[in-house]
């Protein structure tokens, strides 16, 4: 061996021969190494099991939650956040097991989860009654949690006989029967009256399709079924915001369930005690040519930015001129001829069918505005593209509205059994109130003669509407100050009903609070839901804030630019908030353009 050469594993010099020294035996090294380990691989599953007490659990892409009786799947996006969609089944008669048997509703969930931090579920509803709570979360879940915040989560539903709920609430088998079964409904007073034998006839086949389950597509039971949601994701009361006859469903479990009625927000305000107890609907139209009016009055004070200031500089001229225009196609329908393959005319229903709808929404009046400004100059085109020129069909062969038929009559005073036999006397009962409210009342003769011809009998004589109702906290009432289908005194009625209830009216035109932005009534909103604080007084009033006419060539414009911003972290949380208030102006969409 060379000199210079050492055996392997031996220290190089004294530092390294002095620290082997000091090394502790080799069965001392072994036991700490053997401690060492111990407590590595007790961290380890200390950290799994904190993982699994505080994450979901996955099994085949299924996600449960502690306390959660259900699995989840992720089932898309939703602004930049995964959405996660399970189901339940609910019984058929939430209130007489005996009659419910083994048959029950399948209901369709969808959640949008909020931050680390929440630990609530808010339940939300899109009204109608036959609007889906899927399509909603898909449509505006991203604006509404930017509103209550990321302390919540978000949860909606297909209510039962609704949308993917299963089965669904139809009248006929296939798409083709409908068609070729529903009455072609005009909208014309003396037309639609012909068709009271087809229109009972209609009722016959909605009851013998859906047989035993018919009688349980109703809000009493819809309620209950959010009873089982709440127990399915461990929530022992109800975080909610309900929206048009989402209102009806949010007072109606106020009312049946208060004590779980913990943050209940109802907005754009059915009054529930004409929806259970009434023949008619009595103030459905009492702001809608109020609204139709305030479109004028905004137009004059937006000058040049709205399409018709060409028409006349004050409002009383302005109104006058085009509501005469639409008068005279009453006798003149104006002819469109695009090309031999794009051709109509456009009728005095044509326009006030669109008129009614955009009243539902102040976002759509510029484009109303510049369609009858385009029409009135001659030039048709435009109106013959956006409203077919084929005037209104009322008969409405959607499968959403069919669905809601059976909600709404199942509820009201609906059948011989509240109505008479006979159509002359119904004519008597429903043609006053549809002449006071012409021309947007038109469509609802037909509406009322399926309602006096209903055939399903009712399952329960639910008292839904009640007085003096002490719930677990007490309510938030929404409503703007002129709302087309549901208007204020109505709200004022829902306030007077819960005890305690605070009304917040935004100051403006349009169906539901969120039809223009109003930073006040949101603000109230996250609070309510947030810590449970209420305006102090019984009715606060909020002002809007935007413009009503809005060229959406601008609005893509600056929607492009609040993305780019936001991508940017370049807005503010005000910025924030008033972009999702304005992409919140068209969240409620009528399924009859005539009713909800």
């Amino acid at each position: 061996m060379d000199g210079d050469e050492r055996a392997p594993l031996l220290p190089n010099n004294a530092e390294e021969e002095a620290a082997v020294i000091r090394q502790p035996p080799i069965w001392k090294r072994k036991r700490a190494l053997v401690w060492t380990a111990i407590i590595m691989i007790a961290g380890v599953a200390a950290a799994v099991a904190i993982f699994f007490l505080v994450r979901p659990g996955s099994t085949h892409g299924e996600l449960k939650y502690p306390g959660e009786s259900i699995a989840w799947k992720n089932c898309g996006d939703v602004d930049g956040r995964v959405v996660e969609c399970s189901s339940i089944d609910v019984p058929m008669d939430q209130f007489d097991t005996d009659i419910s048997g083994n048959k029950t509703f399948s209901i369709p969930l969808i959640r949008r989860r909020g931050g680390v931090n929440a630990t609530k579920n808010i339940l939300l509803n899109p009204g109608g009654p036959g609007g889906g709570g899927l399509s909603f979360m898909h449509r505006k879940g991203g604006s509404i949690h930017t509103i209550v915040g990321d302390d919540f989560h978000l949860l909606s539903f297909d209510p039962r006989g609704i949308a993917g709920s299963r089965p669904q609430a139809q009248c006929f088998s296939s798409i083709d029967r409908r068609l070729e079964l529903t009455p072609d409904l005009t909208g014309d007073l003396k037309q639609d009256a012909k068709f009271w034998t087809q229109t009972g006839n209609l009722m016959q086949a909605c009851a013998d399709n859906m047989g035993e389950y018919g009688p349980h597509v109703n809000t009493p039971q819809t309620a209950a079924d959010m009873n089982s949601i709440l127990d399915a994701v461990g929530q022992d009361n109800l975080y909610y915001w309900g929206y048009s006859y989402g209102s009806a469903l949010g007072q109606t479990y106020a009312t049946l369930f208060p004590d779980r009625s913990e943050r209940v927000i109802v907005d754009g305000i059915v009054d529930n005690f004409l929806w259970y107890d009434e023949l008619l609907l009595h103030t459905d139209f009492t702001d809608t040519g109020n609204a139709f009016s305030g479109f004028f009055d905004e137009c004059v004070k937006e000058g040049e930015g709205c399409p018709l200031h060409f028409v006349a500089d004050k409002k009383r001229d302005l109104e006058r001129n085009v509501t005469n225009f639409i008068e005279s196609l009453k006798e003149e329908p104006t002819s469109v001829y695009v090309n031999s393959t794009f051709f109509g005319s456009i009728t005095y229903d044509t326009v006030m069918d669109a008129v009614f709808g955009a009243m539902y929404r102040p976002k759509d009046w510029y484009t109303l505005a510049d369609t009858l400004g385009q029409l009135l100059q001659g030039n048709g085109t435009a109106a013959l593209i956006a409203w077919g020129g084929l005037g209104r069909n009322f008969s409405d062969p959607n499968p959403g509205a069919e669905s809601g038929r059976f909600v709404e009559f199942n509820d009201a005073p609906a059948g011989t059994s509240r109505w008479p036999a006979k159509k002359s006397e119904v004519l008597d009962i429903v043609m006053p109130w549809i002449k006071k409210y012409l021309p947007y009342s038109a469509s609802n003769l037909a509406h009322y003669m399926a309602r006096a011809q209903w055939r399903i009998t009712k399952a329960h004589d639910f008292q839904a509407a009640r007085h003096n109702v002490v719930t677990l906290h007490p309510l938030l009432v929404l409503s703007t100050t002129f709302d087309p289908i549901c208007p204020l005194v109505n709200a004022k009625v829902a306030r007077k009903a819960f005890v305690g209830a605070k009304l917040v009216e935004v100051q403006g035109y349009g169906h539901c609070s969120t039809a223009m932005p109003s930073p006040c009534s949101a603000r109230i909103v996250r609070n309510f839901f947030t810590t449970g604080d209420l305006p102090e007084e019984e009715h606060t009033k909020c002002t809007v804030e935007g413009k009503y006419f809005i060229n959406p060539e601008d609005e893509k414009k600056n929607k492009d630019g609040d993305e780019g911003k936001i991508q940017a972290l370049g807005m503010s949380e005000d910025e924030k908030l008033m972009v999702a208030l304005r992409e919140m102006m068209d969240s409620v969409e009528p399924l009859r353009k005539s009713f909800f």
